[in-house]
């Protein structure tokens, strides 16, 4: 045997060492999820919360800082992420609503959040997640709620008008687009382009350059997009998607990251019925529906500055109630519970027709 087989075959022996010892410990968390469940179950009059977003964004962080490499910070994060998942799943399995269908970047962004030892169901628009959650169907819901390159979805902030549903958490998607073919099509003569339209936006200059001709079709989701691009691929079309649309509808990636921005990125919102506890990192979202009056967003937005409260997004929708009236969407840094963000709300309340608390939770980690 020679010097090199040998070193590997002692490096081989180790790291099934190694692994044992791993099998061993997931194997003792996961017993230890068991028995965390069997206590929460003891009071059987009492609605036992298995899941608590800022606990698992407190562990997370944890391990992140502690960290001490060679892997990367996420890196580990997602493999502590799936451990936690699986574990989650014996205490209790989650029904995830997202907006569907499958292979779309909002299941992507669910998988991401809650790992993939939950049971996902898509749906077909926003306002069937969140009637799914708000009926105790599911769990929760994923709904995507702004672009870095397209701005807000502004169909999921009307949602909350009238939903007593509160934001449990928040994802980040890396979102890259990718141009998808089925075997045989012809790329030098693609008569149509699918996408959904927020896809199409975000491809736009790309798309100008290079089939500046070729009709852009926009459909309900990317998913649908990759589903029509594999059944009409006699016509010698095309999608732009994601990879797992690509790999649900055995497509081609032809060309890939076609996005005109690099930093493309998609942020979703998690939807529940319950308030979140602070994680020392949070974010908190409401409505204001402000009086039509001279210097009212100066009297709504001055008690943050003065308080020291770090604005993140303000969006301006129409209330649908008279001519030009308007309801502010304001995300802040901070915890309801803070004492200075507790302060500003009740000025705030004060100076406003309506606020509306949608929640607070932990700013995304991943």
């Amino acid at each position: 045997m020679s010097s090199q087989e040998e070193q590997l075959g002692k490096l081989r022996q180790q790291i099934d060492q190694i692994d044992q010892q791993i099998l061993e410990l997931v194997s003792k968390r996961a017993v230890c999820a068991a028995e965390v469940a069997e206590v929460k179950q003891q009071n059987p009059g009492s609605d036992a919360v298995f899941y608590r977003p800022e606990r698992e964004a407190q562990v997370l962080r944890s391990i992140m800082a502690k960290n001490p490499g060679p892997l990367g910070d996420e890196e580990v994060a997602r493999v502590f992420r799936q451990i936690m998942s699986s574990c989650l799943a014996l205490e209790q399995p989650m029904q995830i609503a997202f907006l569907g269908p499958e292979g779309t970047f909002t299941q992507a962004a669910a998988l991401k959040h809650f790992g993939h030892s939950v049971i996902s169901k898509p749906l077909h628009s926003i306002d069937e997640v969140f009637r799914e959650v708000e009926s105790r169907s599911a769990h929760y819901g994923v709904v995507p709620i702004e672009n870095s390159t397209e701005g807000m979805v502004h169909h999921t902030l009307d949602m909350f008008r009238n939903s007593p549903l509160k934001i449990c958490g928040e994802v980040e998607l890396r979102v890259h687009q990718h141009l998808l073919a089925a075997d045989g099509v012809d790329l030098e003569n693609l008569t149509r382009i699918y996408s959904h339209q927020q896809s199409l936006a975000q491809c736009r200059r790309w798309l100008d350059a290079r089939y500046p001709n070729v009709e852009r079709v926009a459909v309900s989701s990317n998913a649908e997009a990759a589903r029509r691009a594999a059944d009409e691929k006699a016509d010698n079309v095309a999608a732009i998607a994601g990879d797992m649309a690509a790999e649900l509808y055995q497509l081609n990636c032809v060309v890939d990251s076609i996005e005109d921005q690099p930093d493309n990125t998609t942020r979703f919102l998690v939807i529940g019925n319950q308030l979140v506890g602070p994680s020392g990192k949070d974010k908190t979202s409401m409505l204001i529906s402000a009086r039509n009056k001279p210097g009212t967003l100066y009297h709504l937005l001055e008690p943050f500055h003065r308080q020291g409260i770090s604005l993140t997004r303000i969006e301006t929708r129409p209330s649908g109630m008279g001519t030009w009236g308007y309801i502010f969407y304001i995300d802040c840094e901070g915890h309801y519970g803070d004492a200075p963000l507790q302060r500003v709300m009740k000025e705030v309340a004060d100076e406003a027709m309506e606020l509306k608390l949608l929640g607070s939770y932990p700013q995304a980690v991943l």
